[in-house]
């Protein structure tokens, strides 16, 4: 039986362009066909966002809704809606981090149960939340 994971968007992005930036164990553990990726449409919004504010001009596939689906896929990936009440989590959370895509993805995992795959050290102190 294997495990779901949901992956932040920085592990989205370098599993899709550069993988070699991650742990080889973890490549390989994503990569097991027992294993299930979870993208968040949070993702979707912050490389939209991103590639707007011209931080991410390599992405400009990726904000075409073809480009996208494409990218999920060759992942093995599925995508993940945004619910209400993962959003009002998301605003709720006592916690100082006020990115609200950590804090939109953040609620998502916690909702779900879901490990959430994070080089990001800011998501540690969150209670509720299993990190990968």
């Amino acid at each position: 039986m294997g495990v779901t994971y949901l992956i932040d968007t920085h592990v989205f992005l370098w599993l899709i362009g550069s993988p070699d930036r991650l742990p080889r164990d973890l490549v390989a553990e994503l990569a097991r066909p027992a294993t299930e990726i979870i993208v968040s449409a949070a993702t979707a919004m912050e490389v939209a966002t991103k590639h707007r504010i011209g931080k991410l001009p390599e992405a400009a596939d990726l904000v075409r809704p073809a480009g996208w689906r494409r990218a999920v896929t060759r992942l093995g990936a599925r995508s993940a809606d945004l619910t209400p009440e993962q959003s009002l989590m998301a605003g709720s959370l006592a916690w100082d981090n006020r990115d609200p895509f950590d804090r939109l993805i953040a609620a998502q995992a916690i909702t779900l149960s879901l490990p959430l795959v994070t080089a990001d050290a800011a998501f540690a102190d969150l209670d509720g939340l299993t990190l990968r």
